[in-house]
């Protein structure tokens, strides 16, 4: 791999400075969880788990935009954006911030995962047993303003029939980002990486993490 590449993605090869660019502008609270430090070494260290970090989303985007094109999706209008964006807390904490970050600003990221969702099949089973296994969440506005408790009055509970497609969507919401995470572990496995841009959770690399 030449010099000035970060990594190979099924033979296309990604710039280091597209990770440096998308580095500069687009780096979230607590991507590259390292221990604050003055020290060099350990400034050093940080940088080199950003830098992964980034290397990550820019690489999520191209496998995406790659899988968009075999799906027949229509093209993203436009390159990975590099401003700065809000990423959710809750998306960090759900997705991981590498996934979250992707989602957040590559659109082929986004299209593939509606087109996921969109293949998601959810059994009335499911969606039934999620009901009666979860009944304190469907409490009605008023028995949730009087702390009603959701299993000794039926009638403080929203009927299953009002409630049913709410929470087919949540599980097809739940399903895709599944298979959005297989996918990627499955589309990143033949990516090679320049010295320096391993994934940040590598063990083979001494200062690799796991929270990422």
């Amino acid at each position: 791999m030449r010099e000035e590449y970060a990594a190979s993605v099924r033979g296309r090869p990604i710039p280091k400075q597209h990770v440096e660019t998308f580095l500069s502008t687009s780096l979230p609270r607590g991507a590259g969880n390292c221990a604050t430090s003055h020290d060099a070494a350990a400034h050093a260290r940080r940088h080199r788990q950003q830098r992964r970090w980034a290397t990550q989303v820019v690489i999520t985007d191209e496998l995406a935009r790659q899988a968009c094109a075999e799906r027949d999706l229509p093209p993203p209008d436009d390159v990975l954006p590099m401003q700065l964006l809000t990423i959710p807390e809750t998306d960090v904490a759900d997705l991981g911030s590498i996934v979250a970050a992707a989602l957040a600003h590559s659109p082929a990221a986004r299209a593939l995962l509606a087109d996921l969702e969109r293949e998601q099949k959810i059994p009335d089973t499911a969606v039934r047993d999620y009901y009666d296994r979860n009944l304190d969440r469907f409490l009605t506005p008023d028995a949730l303003r009087r702390g009603a408790d959701p299993y000794a009055e039926p009638s403080d509970i929203q009927p299953y029939e009002h409630v049913r497609d709410g929470i087919a969507q949540q599980l097809r919401h739940a399903a895709a980002r599944r298979a959005f995470f297989d996918w990627l572990d499955a589309a990143r496995a033949d990516v090679v990486y320049a010295e320096g841009h391993e994934h940040p959770g590598d063990p083979s690399q001494p200062d690799h993490e796991h929270r990422h």
